[in-house]
């Protein structure tokens, strides 16, 4: 099923009484999805639909708007990854003054029990709700005997030792460490965003790039990747990006500028996305134009290479 999203006023009938996965969940990556795994079992047990509860905006721009740009995904990245994991529904609970200034159990009364009438709430063990994040999971255990409701707290996911968050992932998309992103996250961590019209220098070079903003994402490490793309379509096309300033150019805001192979359509004003598959190299200045055609072209050969490599 398609995710049923539901920003304000009652959850979507279909929805009412689900066993939820509850969170911010930026990434659904493996510690998510042991959330929602657990979600899934429980609605099994109950004969309840499976949902994800999950707060947008995330509450870090609520409270700190002037904060970089820290997301792993867009809300809709968001939303279909956790279809993807076989919910019947994704409710957006919107994060803005009214909720953030319900204390513990009003949260409880108002959206879990009042709102969605859940049956069953699973979450991390380090899980905190209400004004001032007053709530844990204790708090939580103890509204589900109140109110009814079943609660399954999740223990942290260990991968390498260490334990998986959305933390751990911005580290590795901020140091370039794509492979390590990927791990964590079950899937290529990857930018959407609507291709603009820019100063076609590319094409003047014979690399055509299709160009979007970086948006509310967290910045990569600037520099050249191997990238897969799907234009729409579903299908994924491989090529070349650059993100970053452009230090050739001095360009202010940080941009990805994408090349697809043996590709000639027109992309401008569509929405794509850009699996982020392994990092080539960083920014660099050149003596001139022709210094700078010669590396795109070792660039594109060295992301051919490595988008050939098996997994």
């Amino acid at each position: 099923m398609s995710p049923i999203a539901a920003e304000s006023g009652p959850a979507h009938p279909t929805l009412r009484g689900a066993s939820i996965a509850l969170g911010v969940m930026d990434g659904v990556h493996l510690g998510h999805q042991a959330v929602v795994a657990d979600a899934r079992a429980a609605a099994q047990r109950l004969g309840a639909p499976a949902a994800a509860a999950v707060f947008e905006p995330h509450p870090r721009h609520y409270f700190d708007p002037s904060a970089p740009p820290f997301r792993l995904q867009s809300p809709g990245q968001r939303s279909r990854a956790l279809a993807g994991l076989g919910l019947d529904g994704v409710i957006e609970l919107s994060f803005g003054s009214a909720l953030a200034a319900l204390t513990k159990d009003e949260f409880v009364a108002a959206e879990l029990v009042g709102r969605l009438g859940i049956r069953h709430v699973s979450v991390g063990a380090d899980f905190r709700f209400g004004k001032g994040r007053a709530g844990d999971v204790a708090d939580l255990k103890a509204a589900g005997d109140t109110h009814g409701f079943s609660v399954g707290i999740l223990p942290e996911v260990l991968k390498n030792g260490e334990r998986v968050s959305s933390t751990l992932i911005r580290g590795h998309v901020a140091a370039g460490r794509m492979q390590e992103a990927a791990a964590l996250l079950t899937r290529p961590w990857s930018l959407e965003g609507v291709v603009a019209t820019g100063d076609q220098r590319g094409r003047t070079l014979g690399f055509a790039t299709a160009n979007t903003e970086l948006g509310d994402y967290i910045r990569p490490r600037f520099g050249i990747y191997a990238v897969r793309v799907d234009v729409g379509d579903g299908a994924l096309r491989p090529g070349v990006a650059s993100c970053g300033v452009r230090p050739m150019w001095k360009t202010d805001q940080p941009m990805l500028e994408t090349h697809l192979f043996d590709f000639a359509g027109d992309l401008y004003g569509k929405r794509i996305e850009v699996q982020m598959i392994g990092f080539l190299r960083g920014e660099q200045v050149f003596g001139d134009i022709d210094a700078l055609v010669a590396q795109m072209r070792r660039d594109a050969e060295a992301a051919k290479t490595l988008l050939s490599r098996p997994g």
